[in-house]
């Protein structure tokens, strides 16, 4: 897995090794070819499933709960996960190989890198942001995922139609979040009070919500739809 050759001068994410258990590895090294992406220049999404079919694309997957289960309900549907912690990576290549799964492809690199260079535009018919590092103090702000910029790239990687989830456990974040999104003018609120929308019930709950429910928070949930 290459590491970016060109970093961006602030991540939203800290890399940090964690703790990855020999399963993992093991299936870092071998089961990578099968469902690994190391991209070079814009990918070719149907080449790489080996067919035509709408997409997902989950940035952040964590330990991939989410993305694996639905990958598992919809074999219909392709899943491409986007996460830079090696050890949630090595879970989801255990998970897709036990399940039998072949709807799943997995990027090892900083999102915005693989939404500038690395995906063409109008290739998702969905995005997938849920629990993005909350970045609580107010010096890190910056760090936040969800910013303009951001937004605009997610809105240019969604078909028309096309749905981007987002949630979080943070009401502050919630906010912003919310702001954001809907100061870009391609996307339109699919709450029909311009807030927030119902969780969705397919969603698997991550450990990062499961954590939040422990502590008593709500979660706040957005939808928006690529015009």
């Amino acid at each position: 897995m290459n590491e970016s050759a060109h970093p961006r001068a602030v991540r939203s994410f800290v890399t940090r090794a964690g703790r990855i258990t020999p399963a993992q590895e093991r299936a870092l090294a071998t089961l990578w070819p099968k469902y690994g992406v190391d991209p070079h220049g814009t990918l070719d999404l149907d080449a790489l499933f080996g067919r035509t079919a709408p997409r997902t694309a989950e940035i952040g997957f964590g330990n991939g709960e989410n993305l694996l289960a639905l990958a598992e309900a919809h074999p219909e549907r392709d899943f491409l996960g986007i996460e830079v912690h090696r050890p949630g990576v090595g879970r989801v290549l255990l998970g897709a190989e036990e399940r039998g799964l072949t709807n799943v492809r997995v990027i090892c690199l900083d999102a915005v890198e693989v939404l500038e260079r690395h995906l063409p535009a109008d290739c998702l018919d969905e995005i997938l942001v849920l629990f993005p590092d909350p970045w609580p103090k107010k010096r890190h702000h910056k760090r936040r995922l969800i910013q303009p910029a951001f937004v605009s790239l997610l809105a240019g990687r969604l078909k028309s139609g096309g749905i981007v989830h987002l949630a979080t456990d943070w009401s502050a974040y919630a906010e912003e979040m919310l702001a954001t999104l809907n100061a870009e003018t391609r996307l339109r609120n699919l709450s029909p009070q311009g807030a927030f929308v119902p969780r969705p019930a397919e969603r698997a709950a991550t450990r990062f919500e499961r954590r939040g429910e422990r502590l008593g928070h709500p979660v706040w949930d957005l939808a928006f739809e690529r015009l």
